[in-house]
């Protein structure tokens, strides 16, 4: 068994990207970082080393834990990294749309009319 992979292989046989020419495209656009140094698609993944993959605008971060030769599994690729994400931040509760009163907004055409009267405005000027 070899004691490396490439980054790209290694991001592809795990299973976070669905091709390997999507992981090595991911690795040139710098969101794949090994040990905190962004990573070329040929660089090597060795074990213990820590992978940060910007996935979907959040970043994932892994700890190599073993070098699959091949893409298996899902439940074979999570033997190969452990996840060292931290949770993300609870959800702010947003207020409930809060419903106007009558009135309370823009006046209707009919409420506009009766304004110009009142102001001496006559619509057929």
């Amino acid at each position: 068994m070899s004691e490396s992979v490439r980054a790209d292989t290694w991001v592809w046989g795990v299973r976070l990207a669905k091709t390997r020419s999507q992981a090595t495209a991911a690795c040139r656009a710098g969101h794949v970082r090994v040990n905190d140094a962004p990573a070329k698609a040929s660089q090597p993944v060795r074990i213990g080393d820590v992978v940060r993959v910007r996935l979907h605008g959040f970043d994932r971060i892994y700890r190599v834990t073993g070098l699959p030769m091949r893409r298996g599994s899902a439940a074979e690729a999570a033997k190969h990294f452990e996840d060292l994400t931290p949770p993300p931040p609870p959800r702010v509760e947003r207020p409930a749309m809060v419903v106007r009163d009558r009135g309370a907004g823009r006046p209707t055409k009919r409420e506009r009319r009766e304004i110009d009267r009142l102001r001496g405005r006559d619509s057929a000027e």
